[in-house]
């Protein structure tokens, strides 16, 4: 007796089983292939102290992206974003981007404020106006040691 049968039928389960793990893998972990339906705009910030990359991008608390990279400018002592937008999402250049903390200690995450007047940002374009994280700590050692 042949045992081809079991072994193809054997086969096949193990590669369903495998598609299955990369692609709950990609879904899960929110990975975006071959995918264009973002594109990237740079904001320069004094502190982001607690913001990640990954960390979501908001507007009117609904999320528009997330925070694909960031890097430091020593020439000009900032940090730098590189944020990635969903393509319909179409930002102004009065736009503001601020970084703001969800609830009192939780994650951090970029809110863009949007603008009403200005031009359109292109793609690979800055967000001029900018505010920084607000450090709850240095607030808290501030009003404990009475330099408030």
């Amino acid at each position: 007796m042949k045992k081809y049968p079991k072994e193809t039928a054997v086969g096949v389960f193990v590669f369903l089983g495998l598609l299955a793990i990369v692609y709950m893998s990609i879904k899960l972990g929110d990975v975006q292939m071959f995918s264009d339906s973002h594109y990237h705009v740079k904001a320069s910030f004094n502190d982001v102290t607690g913001l990640r990359e990954k960390s979501p991008v908001e507007m009117m608390g609904v999320p528009i992206g997330f925070v694909d990279k960031i890097e430091l400018d020593l020439k000009n002592q900032k940090a730098v974003l590189t944020l990635s937008i969903e393509k319909r999402i179409e930002l102004l250049d009065d736009a503001i981007a601020s970084v703001k903390t969800s609830g009192l200690i939780g994650d951090k995450y970029v809110k863009i404020t949007p603008g009403g007047v200005g031009d359109p940002i292109e793609p690979g374009g800055i967000i001029i106006e900018t505010e920084s994280a607000i450090d709850i700590e240095d607030l808290i050692s501030k009003y404990v040691f009475g330099k408030v």
